[in-house]
């Protein structure tokens, strides 16, 4: 097999041109293979894509997650609903941290690496002839497959996460039922517009023409756009709070549609106080959904789906062999995520000893500096991300952040100088710091 020498795209948003997928590895390898940063959004390429999958219209019901914030808990606790009831459901998600195969679960568990490699040559058979000439970007390639997966192994529902944007994102071409909205903020600038206002426009275009939706708390300005957005597509927009509540300090989740259903005793597996708004969310896209499916919501299967439901790196509590202090990991890297965790470790009572962070180059640093610096009156590493495009220097990093700051090689040696310390060690700023943790971890 020869893959192509060179290659553009992000890990995100990358052209992909392949011939052939023979076996999950060499499929794995190619993907790997491309670093470089560029978008390339828009449907057309997608729904081509889904018409030569005969996917025009999917055999299962689907519910697509849009925000900047939240979107994963927030699809996984819906897709963990809908699994608790008894129906075989998907879930995709992103980004992964050690293996791409993290980012499409049907049941909660990872699709062989066969079925990966029939649904990647499924796909790229399906473009071929269809002016495409093979190429899709890096995410909507795994878009399709996950559709095509979902619809091939048996899906009743499945739960798309949205990447960064609405209306050219590759979730929004497929075929919904339903859009989740978790909050917006400023990130991606850059790329979907430079003001909340922007931002909101760009994914109220994920909303579904005469279809449903459902909204968290938005800021004032992201509120008004979407609802003006809904009212001009006869999209019917719920506020999460019109179907259901989780309240974190009795522990009590409650459906208010089709009709009221209390649950109570019902701890949150996802920690922080940010999670029960994405529970409520999740919750009030579960009870539309069982309406439309016919299912009658079950006490005991909310609360173990709630009590069960998992992602690594959301205030991931880690225990290293040889280190002295428990990490902390969490995968904020904006500033309205920054501030939900500052939020969070004061609700928990965590005073991290030291800090491990860094930021993209794309990232509103900035912003997020001051913040930052204040997570921790210890010292800070700033590690550099080898192999990745799009890193900032770590000394450039660690010159805002100030006195306490240090860049050091790479994220192992970030370990190294905490290896020691007491308490407990905080790491965030970048997915892909968190990634570079865990593939680093021993077994």
């Amino acid at each position: 097999m020869n893959w192509p020498a060179t290659t553009t795209g992000s890990c995100e948003n990358m052209t992909a041109s392949t011939s052939d997928f023979p076996d999950f590895a060499a499929f794995a390898a190619y993907l790997d293979s491309l670093g470089l940063f560029h978008m390339d959004l828009g449907p057309g390429r997608m729904r081509a894509a889904l018409a030569g999958l005969r996917l025009e219209s999917l055999p299962h019901l689907a519910a697509q997650v849009v925000g900047t914030n939240g979107k994963g808990s927030t699809a996984a606790l819906l897709a963990g609903l809908l699994a608790a009831h008894g129906l075989p459901t998907g879930l995709y998600l992103s980004p992964h941290f050690v293996s791409v195969r993290e980012r499409i679960l049907l049941g909660g568990k990872m699709i062989s690496e066969e079925d990966w490699t029939r649904a990647a040559s499924a796909v790229q058979a399906a473009v071929a002839g269809r002016g495409l000439d093979g190429r899709l970007t890096y995410f909507e390639l795994l878009t399709a497959m996950a559709a095509w997966l979902f619809a091939d192994l048996g899906a009743e529902a499945a739960v798309y996460e949205a990447g960064l944007g609405g209306a050219g994102d590759a979730t929004t071409a497929l075929p919904r039922d339903l859009t989740l909205f978790t909050p917006m903020g400023l990130d991606h600038a850059s790329v979907i517009g430079p003001t909340l206002a922007d931002i909101a426009l760009d994914k109220a275009g994920a909303l579904i023409p005469s279809g449903q939706a459902v909204t968290g708390p938005q800021p004032a300005e992201a509120a008004a756009v979407l609802r003006r957005e809904a009212l001009a597509r006869g999209t019917r927009l719920f506020d999460a709070a019109e179907l259901a509540a989780y309240d974190p300090s009795s522990r009590q989740a409650t459906l208010l549609f089709p009709k009221r259903l209390d649950v109570p005793d019902v701890k949150l597996k996802l920690a922080g106080p940010h999670q029960a708004q994405n529970a409520a969310l999740a919750l009030a896209g579960f009870a539309l959904c069982a309406e439309a499916m016919g299912i009658a919501p079950d006490s005991e299967a909310v609360r173990r789906a709630l009590a069960e439901t998992f992602l690594p790196g959301r205030l991931h509590l880690l225990r290293l062999p040889g280190m002295a202090p428990a990490l902390l990991l969490d995968s904020a890297h904006n500033l309205p995520a920054l501030t939900a965790l500052e939020t969070a470790l004061k609700a928990l009572l965590v005073s991290p000893t030291a800090l491990i962070f860094t930021c993209l180059a794309d990232k509103d640093f900035e912003a997020m500096a001051s913040m930052a610096a204040r997570l921790t009156t210890g010292p800070i590493y700033v590690p550099e991300l080898p192999g990745v495009s799009r890193a900032r220097p770590a000394a450039e990093v660690a010159a805002r952040l100030g006195k306490r700051a240090m860049a050091v090689a790479g994220p192992r040696e970030a370990l190294e100088a905490v290896e020691k310390l007491d308490g407990t060690v905080l790491v965030c700023g970048s997915m892909y710091l968190l990634a570079a943790l865990f593939a680093d971890r021993p077994n």
